[in-house]
């Protein structure tokens, strides 16, 4: 009987901290094969308004998340998205929630996506805190919080996890002059380069991010200074 209890009960807690993921309103749909999904400011004239996602729960795997969102997207035929900001009575715009937070959908034509600038964005995780060093000047990054680098042309960074088992990279502004994305995560195991079987321990790791998941993290996540 106890174990039945204990089992409703952590049955009960994972369905009220569940995050879901809700498409709220169609106001059209449109036919295109485009593969990702970018942020926009709301004010691009030549974006098509779609419909509109509801996310309401807090999760930690940010991933899941926007897998969820961009396959409810696609279903319509969006590109693009931009954050519904919240207001207070007063009319000023509440402090984003990530338990609730609201996005529009768009299409908006390739050509009419906003030129990048060539910066460097590194992200925390969604639950610890970060050490990281960029050409020898340390960051501690809170969770779900990003730091953005102005970077120069010509210029290497060097970007280290600061761990006597952890990953280091070196960095230079493209030709493209697109903007570069990098995640910071904790200690793991993971299998050997040889692919013998063996695991090994890294302390801390540096990966890269894919273009419209970085982009929907620098959404929801604060920039730090």
């Amino acid at each position: 009987m106890k174990n039945f209890v204990t089992t409703i009960f952590v049955f009960v807690v994972q369905f009220i901290f569940a995050q879901n993921v809700y498409l709220t309103k169609v106001e059209k749909t449109n036919e295109n094969t485009d593969k990702f999904l970018y942020h926009i400011k709301e004010e691009i004239n030549e974006a098509l308004f779609l419909g509109e996602i509801e996310v309401q729960g807090f999760s930690k795997d940010d991933a899941a998340v926007f897998s969820q969102i961009y396959k409810k997207a696609k279903e319509i035929g969006a590109n693009s998205f931009s954050l519904i900001p919240f207001e207070t009575i007063d009319g000023s715009s509440r402090k984003f929630d990530a338990a609730h937070y609201k996005l529009k959908l768009y299409y908006l034509p390739s050509d009419k996506l906003s030129n990048e600038e060539g910066n460097l964005y590194v992200f925390a995780s969604s639950s610890k805190d970060q050490k990281i060093s960029i050409n020898r000047k340390d960051y501690i990054l809170s969770p779900r919080t990003y730091l953005k680098i102005l970077l120069v042309s010509g210029e290497v960074y060097t970007i280290s996890t600061k761990k006597l088992l952890g990953s280091t990279i070196k960095i230079q502004k493209n030709s493209k002059n697109s903007d570069q994305y990098y995640q910071v995560s904790s200690a793991r195991l993971g299998n050997s380069a040889q692919n013998d079987g063996t695991l090994h321990l890294k302390s801390g790791d540096i990966v890269g991010l894919e273009k419209s998941f970085a982009q929907f993290l620098k959404t929801i996540y604060q920039q730090t200074k």
